[in-house]
């Protein structure tokens, strides 16, 4: 026994040491496909984005569009890295800011769904739907504030172009600070678009739809590493953070959502917890705060992958999902009227649902599929 737990060990450790670099070139491919996203997008469309993307020009319609993607993909992290590669080949920013927000909103129907798996006991499916609707309520408040300011001021574009003012040299628009990622990308992106110059704009049609299928697959194996390398560690941060108060639940819920690289992990680990009655909804609602801004990582490294004239405009869309979150945290959350809101609402909820099933139908359907198809349908 004790011979095989002593060869045991060296696998185990073997085993860990394959799963980072299997992580390491998964953030390689990962930056590989945004550049490729953004290469295509380029080549295929040109200097007429803006036309291509006229249909998104309202921001209620460019906010479904993020939230219809993000609720198929069940990836607010592989959306918003294909939106830092569109605005990279030439989207606007202003275009691109509602689909952030809406990837937001369309990221919370995999708590939803998570919870589906207490319907079996009416208490237990009560406590864990109001666990997994209170990220919903949050987002839709926090949309609900921030989309008018955007709409009205400019608001998170304001604030986003002056954070990343420093990086704007004189006369143009470089990334110089970030140009170490282009001699690594640069090689696979090439060996990748040479035997498809010749297709002309098709080709670069071809790249958009390989950088996407790559940032999938990148994503999904990301997450799955992740969660294999981190998910005992990111539960016990879980469990040491309960009863500490909201600032240190935010903080950890950020950190789990960076570990695991996905917050919909991060806010399915608490649903069952609510659900069994371990914790209360009021507990988890400071984790899931936290997870919706450690999310934003993603967005932030597929920035670094993009060199060139819209290179600053990548990285001001990666910040501004970040300031999306953290000023709705600091406002929602530090209001005490509003920070009860998003709890109420969830609660409110969670008994309707006990009551009848189809209120949960109804309220999928409603918010994920029939309000955003028909607002699409009309601006279309």
């Amino acid at each position: 026994m004790t011979t095989q737990a002593t060869t045991a060990e060296p696998m185990q450790s073997s085993m860990r040491w394959v799963r980072w670099a299997n992580l390491v070139f998964m953030l390689y491919l990962l930056l590989v496909a945004v550049s490729l996203v953004s290469g295509g997008f380029k080549w295929s469309v040109g200097e007429q984005a803006k036309t291509l993307f006229e249909f998104a020009s309202h921001p209620i319609a460019g906010l479904m569009i993020g939230l219809v993607a993000t609720s198929l993909i069940q990836s607010s992290s592989t959306v918003t890295s294909i939106i830092v590669g569109l605005v990279a080949g030439g989207l606007p920013v202003e275009t691109a800011i509602p689909m952030v927000m809406g990837a937001n909103i369309g990221t919370t129907m995999t708590n939803t769904l998570v919870s589906l798996g207490h319907a079996r006991c009416k208490d237990e499916f009560r406590r864990a739907f109001s666990a997994a609707t209170v990220h919903d309520f949050f987002n839709l408040l926090a949309v609900l504030i921030f989309l008018p300011l955007e709409m009205m001021f400019g608001l998170l574009q304001k604030i986003s172009a002056w954070l990343v003012s420093p990086l704007m040299s004189t006369g143009d628009m470089s990334m110089k600070g970030l140009d170490f990622i282009k001699p690594l990308t640069k090689p696979a992106v090439n060996a990748v678009k040479a035997p498809l110059e010749s297709m002309g704009t098709m080709g670069g049609v071809i790249m958009i739809a390989l950088g996407i299928a790559l940032i999938f697959l990148a994503i999904t194996v990301m997450g799955k590493l992740m969660r294999s390398l981190m998910v005992g560690r990111a539960r016990d941060i879980l469990k040491s953070a309960i009863g500490r108060g909201p600032v240190h639940g935010i903080v950890s819920g950020s950190i789990v959502t960076i570990l695991v690289q996905s917050s919909s992990t991060t806010t399915s680990l608490m649903v069952p917890l609510v659900g069994t009655g371990v914790l209360k909804v009021r507990d988890v609602y400071p984790f899931t705060l936290g997870a919706n801004i450690g999310t934003c990582i993603t967005a932030l490294l597929a920035a670094t992958a993009i060199s060139g004239d819209h290179a600053v405009f990548a990285l001001q869309i990666a910040l501004v999902h970040l300031c999306f979150n953290v000023l709705a945290t600091l406002l929602i959350f530090g209001l005490p009227f509003l920070r009860e809101l998003p709890l109420k609402g969830a609660i409110y909820l969670g008994e309707l649902a006990v009551k009848s099933k189809s209120t949960v139908a109804a309220y999928l359907g409603l918010v994920f599929i029939i309000i955003p198809g028909c607002i699409l349908a009309l601006t279309a």
